[in-house]
């Protein structure tokens, strides 16, 4: 039996490695070249240990670090659940062998057997879309109805999926929120300055310029961890899509072609009778 493409290995990692050494063949020595060494020192003093405080560290930035936190745990529950629902293509749920046919009087112990696999190892996608399939063709012996009864199936849990993703949706857009929120009150502290230090200018601009730099900051945290988590979203978004593409394979390979179907050929594409002079 193929491996399903859920559970091959990918190799994306891999080309985003030869892309950040081809971008750091470029970029770095494009920047020794082009920057002159006072310059480089200059930006590197700037990135003090108290400045990475100030970025990283703040109500707005601990909100995000809260709601990523929480988002990182739900999705890791959810690649380890694929991960547990890829174990079923190598449960033998159905007759692999080649030429193996299933008839409707088979349908039934291969549902009890499916139901049983469910009961000690919990329910699987896979064994669900099987079990469904095969209760409808012990009833109706017609390989079409269990064709269509799989597609809605597998629609079904497609939606569900979706459906259970809500949370992790509303954090992925309360991160750059919750950001803006501290750009908001960075902003609003830079103009509440001009009002109480007038009279001494450098502290005015040296107050106001801390308050633009909450601002700021809290921008940047809050959008680069929202890159980072969309990035996670697409990745267990993409395995649960391709589990239930997988299944549906798994079905039309190993269910839906060897369903032996009683009923006979329609009347027009029997053998013509030869007409008697």
């Amino acid at each position: 039996m193929s491996i399903p493409s859920s559970q091959r290995p990918s190799r994306e990692w891999v080309l985003l490695l030869v892309a950040l050494a081809i971008v750091a063949a470029i970029v770095v020595p494009l920047w020794h070249s082009t920057a002159s060494a006072e310059t480089r020192d200059d930006f590197l003093a700037k990135w003090t240990p108290e400045r990475v405080g100030r970025l990283l560290l703040g109500p707005e930035q601990a909100a995000c670090y809260v709601c990523f936190a929480w988002a990182g745990l739900i999705l890791v529950a959810r690649r380890r659940e694929v991960y547990r629902q890829s174990h079923a293509f190598a449960l033998e749920l159905l007759p692999t062998d080649e030429g193996a046919r299933i008839l409707p009087e088979d349908a039934r112990p291969l549902s009890r057997k499916v139901e049983a696999i469910a009961a000690k190892s919990g329910p699987y996608v896979l064994g669900n879309m099987i079990r469904l399939g095969l209760n409808k063709y012990a009833v109706s012996k017609a390989a079409p109805d269990v064709a269509e009864v799989v597609r809605n199936q597998a629609e079904v849990e497609s939606s569900r999926l979706v459906t259970s993703m809500g949370t992790v949706n509303y954090l992925a857009w309360a991160i750059p929120a919750i950001g803006f929120l501290g750009t908001v009150r960075g902003l609003a502290g830079g103009m509440s300055m001009a009002g109480s230090q007038e009279a001494d200018i450098s502290k005015f601009i040296k107050a106001a310029t801390d308050q633009l730099g909450i601002a700021f900051d809290c921008t940047f945290v809050a959008l680069a961890i929202s890159l980072v988590l969309m990035y996670l979203l697409h990745a267990v978004q993409r395995a649960e899509e391709t589990l239930i593409i997988d299944c549906q394979d798994y079905c039309q390979e190993h269910l839906l072609l060897r369903l032996y179907d009683p009923k006979p050929e329609p009347a027009e594409h029997a053998a013509p009778t030869e007409t008697a002079w």
